[in-house]
């Protein structure tokens, strides 16, 4: 397992662990993995893009610069969304491409994410790949080998013209407030929007820099709330940082997560012909009111460990239509290969206007259960799963539960944390439940 790179690239403080050394050393490490040992011999390509937080543009020159030192020759997107990056390395064949970005978060913070050939995240492999060419002699191609940077004129319009193809239905009617988060999306989101007939007001989209995600978007959701009710309007749109995951607000202010949103969504697929086997795909930590929803209407739902890529994973495996995560991530794999925040608001809104109906109305496809997280601190998570004592509590937790509640025990993946996490028909009882075994957890693990 690669040390470098987390769940989605390599991700920290610009300047401190992003440098531009890190930046240039990855791209070169990049374009021998991604670029030339699949090239059969043709000189490679790769799209870059980036965030519009300040740090992005120095990472995003030192990248370029690794790029066509190495011999490729880089297609420069300018500030775009994550999933845009995706859709144009296939759109234009590249063999690769670079996102430069830091998602929902702060400013200080940045990334580097690479994406393979058709716009697909990096296996495991291919990332232990790169990380273990970092130690090689980089490539040092000379005259006329070396590669070209260009500004990727047409992104913009490429991007948008995908996105308005994939809507079932124009908006013409539905008046929409979006919140770009001061991030990648603040340009082409009200854009794309507009396009498709919808009546647009726009808030968080204003980027300076520094401001990606302060206050806004789909991490801080009450100046979206506030504007829906002040535009009156039929739906709120969240985007966050790089405008790959998305959160939903009715017409009363009430925020919509993204198990409503699949719920919503996975319904209009079905009726469609467009869910494949009739399968949602999800995270574990998905709330299990859409899991009884989902079977009520004849869906099956396949669960996940959490991130998107273990869902993207399992959506490639049977060639499934739709996945996605709690957060907002949502994967419509028919027209996208990641979370698209921008895609998944229009399909969202296309669904108010085919239905006439409200969000709010459309959301009571689920009943979401009282869910209760607890971060049970400083004990032994690798001993979760074996200790009897917790088996046992989880066990007599789980049965006085029954159908309409349950538990989930998760060790942390970065730190000595386990997540203790119930759900129940009422708050108090999810509340109870996971305050008790956070205590057995303390009691039992403690380190």
């Amino acid at each position: 397992m690669s040390q470098l790179f987390g769940t989605d690239g390599v991700r920290g403080i610009a300047n401190e662990k992003i440098t531009v050394e890190l930046a240039i050393e990855l791209a070169q490490a990049g374009a021998v993995v991604l670029g030339f040992e699949n090239s059969n011999g043709a000189r490679p390509k790769a799209v870059v893009a980036r965030d519009p937080r300040i740090s992005s543009e120095f990472i995003t020159a030192a990248v370029s610069a690794g790029l066509a030192s190495s011999g490729v020759d880089v297609y420069d997107a300018g500030v775009m969304p994550t999933p845009a990056a995706a859709y144009l390395v296939d759109d234009i064949n590249a063999d690769f491409g670079v996102m430069i970005s830091a998602s929902h978060n702060p400013a200080p913070d940045n990334g580097i994410k690479f994406l393979a050939r058709g716009g697909d995240k990096l296996t495991d492999a291919q990332e232990a790949r790169i990380e273990a060419q970092l130690g090689q002699p980089p490539l040092r191609p000379i005259g006329a080998e070396v590669g070209r940077v260009r500004r990727f004129s047409d992104a913009e319009d490429r991007y948008v013209i995908h996105l308005l193809k994939s809507l079932p239905n124009r908006l013409d009617g539905i008046k929409v407030v979006i919140d770009a988060a001061h991030g990648a999306g603040s340009a082409v989101a009200p854009q794309v929007f507009a396009d498709a007939g919808a009546e647009v007001a726009l808030i968080g989209a204003d980027p300076d820099g520094l401001n990606i995600n302060q206050n806004y978007g789909s991490t801080h959701m009450e100046n979206l709330q506030a504007a829906v009710l002040e535009h009156g309007a039929d739906l709120g749109v969240a985007l966050d940082g790089d405008a790959d995951r998305f959160l939903a607000v009715d017409h009363s202010g009430t925020i919509v997560d993204g198990d409503q949103i699949m719920a919503i969504m996975a319904l209009a697929l079905k009726e469609q012909g467009k869910l494949k086997d009739d399968t949602l795909v999800v995270t574990v930590m998905s709330n299990l009111g859409l899991k009884l929803a989902m079977q009520a209407h004849g869906i099956n739902v396949v669960e996940t460990k959490v991130g998107d890529r273990y869902v993207l994973e399992a959506m490639h495996a049977k060639d499934y239509s739709l996945g996605g995560e709690q957060s907002g991530h949502i994967i419509f794999s028919e027209w996208a290969t990641t979370g698209d925040g921008i895609l998944t608001g229009l399909h969202l809104a296309a669904r108010l206007k085919e239905t006439n109906k409200t969000l709010a109305e459309v959301s009571e496809v689920m009943t979401r259960l009282p869910q209760v997280l607890i971060n049970v601190k400083d004990v032994d998570k690798d001993g979760v799963g074996n200790n009897g004592i917790v088996a046992e509590a989880v066990a007599k937790v789980e049965t006085q539960l029954g159908e309409t509640g349950r538990v989930l025990l998760r060790p942390s993946g970065t730190e000595p944390v386990v997540r203790v996490m119930v759900e129940a028909a009422d708050k108090d009882t999810a509340e109870s439940q996971a305050q008790l075994l956070a205590s057995v957890v303390s009691e039992n693990l403690s380190l």
